[in-house]
């Protein structure tokens, strides 16, 4: 795996600018994912989904395990009807909103977003650990779900229906106490969510919510891919929008990326503080990634109490 030690704000920026490129080998646009982390991968907190982290799932075999994931899913489905008005179209949509609600899955928390990354990296390190922290950037170039969507649709000669209007439910969806790198929990500002429903599935029975079928055609869900798949979450909180978040959907959940896939930026843990102040000054900090009253409360402790007012 390609390492780049990192010893200051100004050479995170460099590499990001010089080193990682945003055109491939054949001159092709290449959009980057960024992932931080407090501690490092390969050092004991493997790249994985959170569910690949239950390893007595490893005794089920691979059908028992898909099964398990399935119906857990429809279980959490089911319980949607008494919290949104509109339900998802299909597993894609239910399981990033799963996912955002703390509950294990196969998708990974991205960004494209390097300055988020690296506050996700060097946020509450201080008082965590003192060891390196480090950012990993995705260089295996994952298809995206929109690109699986189109194919599957030229396969099957199915025209592709216009987008739907955002759509914001009346009702709060529950409390979120996660705060796990990409938690996108927002109790303050849950009647602001923006999820893309389709109007016309208010009223569907909660048995079908899931891959619902359109024009006969049933979309491949993501117990079913066969690669990694990048996956833009619908608005569930504005807090994906703040972060810039993506979702990795993991075909193989159990297993930890590849050293070959990534590249590692390791933080060194002396200059986490000053990275922390150089983030504020730029902007990007808890009350920015977290726009609700826990990211300003956070913002507050740490701009008074953590470095004593100074920035």
């Amino acid at each position: 795996m390609n390492e780049f030690p990192i010893k200051s704000f100004e050479e995170y920026l460099r590499i990001v600018r010089d080193e990682l490129g945003t055109t491939d080998s054949e001159g092709h646009s290449v959009r980057r994912y960024f992932r931080g982390q407090a501690k490092r991968a390969f050092d004991g907190y493997d790249l994985k989904p959170s569910i690949g982290r239950y390893n007595y799932l490893k005794s089920l075999t691979l059908a028992e395990r898909d099964k398990l994931e399935q119906e857990v899913l429809e279980t959490f489905s089911n319980h949607l009807l008494t919290h949104v008005n509109h339900l998802p179209r299909n597993d894609w949509e239910a399981l990033s909103i799963a996912q955002h609600h703390g509950m294990p899955t196969r998708f990974m928390d991205w960004t494209t977003n390097p300055l988020v990354a690296l506050y996700f990296a060097t946020r509450e390190t201080a008082k965590d650990h003192d060891g390196d922290s480090a950012v990993y950037v995705l260089i295996s170039e994952p298809k995206r779900y929109s690109e699986l969507k189109r194919e599957q649709s030229n396969a099957s000669g199915e025209i592709k229906e216009p987008e739907k209007p955002v759509k914001v439910p009346d009702k709060p969806l529950d409390d979120d106490n996660g705060y796990d790198f990409f938690g996108f929990d927002d109790a303050e500002n849950q009647k602001q969510m923006r999820v893309q429903w389709d109007a016309e599935e208010d009223n569907v029975d909660s048995k079908n919510i899931i891959s619902a079928p359109k024009n006969g055609h049933v979309e491949l869900s993501p117990f079913e891919i066969s690669s990694n798949i990048i996956y833009d979450p619908p608005h569930v909180s504005p807090r994906i929008r703040a972060q810039d978040g993506v979702l990795l959907a993991c075909f193989q959940p159990m297993e930890s990326l590849q050293e070959s896939e990534v590249l590692e930026l390791i933080i060194g843990h002396a200059v986490h503080d000053d990275i922390r102040r150089r983030l504020d000054q730029y902007g990007v900090f808890d009350k920015q990634l977290f726009p609700d009253l826990d990211g300003i409360a956070k913002w507050l402790k740490y701009r008074v109490f953590e470095i004593n007012g100074m920035t």
